[in-house]
């Protein structure tokens, strides 16, 4: 039967048929991209693959600008939970978890720091899973390391040795066997908060386990704890660092931390550049040219104008940087410390410069 709409109607039926098509294709193609998060604990989350790693010869010595949180014979540097004398037992150069829950802290606070710690699981080991050679390391006492006897010994991947607890799984799996002594190396980055209270900058942490990377600058979701996603909460920029105790009698030795300085410190005082001035087209035009050591130096600077700034291009790779004017004579190199100084003539043009980069200085003179 011959159709009785319109052939615009009929364009019109087409294209939404296919607008709709086009939806649902996208749809379906964000979706198989999308990966879901595997949820905490999740007994089916992939082991990481194991790696054997030689055993350690000797303690790692703390470097000079290291605080020595414990050297084998007190625990002067750490408290209990209720501010009181840590009660490990120390011997043979080590302490043990007490194995009745009652975690010791230091008694300095910290933020970002590196840590180092030795640590040894029970041997001859007892239990399985979560419940042989428990402990853990808690940065600011919120953000753990999970401590583990997980030599040939399953349990779920984000609960393994040297995983961020029930959030991210350690790269592979680089435990020795029980008894022998390990190490941790964990570069810690506290989180930032704005003046509200929300979160600015999540914490980050990476970790080397017996000198293996396994974690690498993994981003904190909030406080690791069991069974719960806690969500960040403004705290003060240092507090104590932990080690817990989980019912199993963990040895730990030789335990050092470095304080690391804040990501973008501030300048010193004085630190800006002078006011930026404008000059016009025609004043920019007067100092392009070429400008070299020699005459017959092979390596050349080349100053352009577009218009509203000037760029100084030199190199085999021809980098070209933004130079910034603050009067007719001192322009800056921008978003560097380094500045240039023209030398003029009578009618402005440039006839040479001189660049000042990092407490160094040298002339180039134009040749064209």
């Amino acid at each position: 039967m011959k159709s009785t709409l319109c052939p615009g109607y009929r364009l019109f039926l087409l294209l939404v048929t296919l607008f709709f098509a086009i939806e649902v294709f996208c749809l379906q193609d964000a979706a198989a991209q999308t990966r879901p998060r595997w949820k905490a604990h999740d007994p089916r989350r992939p082991r990481p693959r194991v790696v054997t790693t030689a055993p350690m010869d000797r303690q790692a010595p703390a470097p000079s600008d290291a605080v020595v949180l414990f050297d084998g014979t007190d625990l002067s540097k750490w408290r209990s939970e209720d501010e009181g004398m840590a009660s490990w037992p120390v011997e043979d150069g080590a302490m043990a978890a007490i194995g009745k829950g009652e975690d010791i802290f230091t008694i300095q606070p910290f933020g970002d720091v590196q840590l180092h710690v030795e640590w040894a699981a029970p041997a001859p080991p007892r239990g399985k899973g979560q419940g042989r050679g428990n402990s853990g390391i808690f940065l600011m006492g919120l953000y753990e390391v999970q401590v583990l006897d997980s030599y040939q010994n399953d349990t779920y991947a984000d609960g393994q040795a040297a995983a961020i607890y029930g959030q991210h799984p350690p790269l592979v799996n680089a435990c020795r066997p029980p008894g022998q002594w390990q190490s941790y190396d964990i570069v810690f980055r506290r989180p930032r908060f704005l003046a509200d209270g929300t979160l600015s900058t999540p914490a980050r942490m990476t970790v080397f386990h017996n000198n293996v990377l396994v974690q690498d600058g993994a981003v904190f979701l909030g406080p690791t704890m069991w069974l719960q996603h806690l969500p960040y909460k403004p705290h003060l920029d240092k507090l104590p660092i932990s080690l817990q105790d989980h019912g199993n009698p963990v040895r730990y030795r030789n335990i050092w931390v470095r304080e690391l300085r804040e990501w973008n410190e501030p300048g010193p005082a004085g630190y800006d550049m002078p006011p930026v001035i404008t000059l016009t087209p025609e004043a920019l035009a007067r100092y392009e040219g070429r400008f070299k050591y020699s005459p017959d130096s092979e390596s050349d600077y080349v100053i352009k104008s577009d218009g509203s700034r000037l760029h100084c291009i030199f190199g085999k790779k021809r980098a070209r940087v933004d130079l910034v004017p603050h009067s007719t004579i001192k322009f800056s190199i921008r978003r560097t410390s380094a500045h240039v100084e023209f030398d003029l003539d009578g009618d402005g043009n440039a006839t040479a410069i001189t660049f000042h980069v990092a407490g160094s200085s040298f002339e180039v003179k134009r040749v064209e």
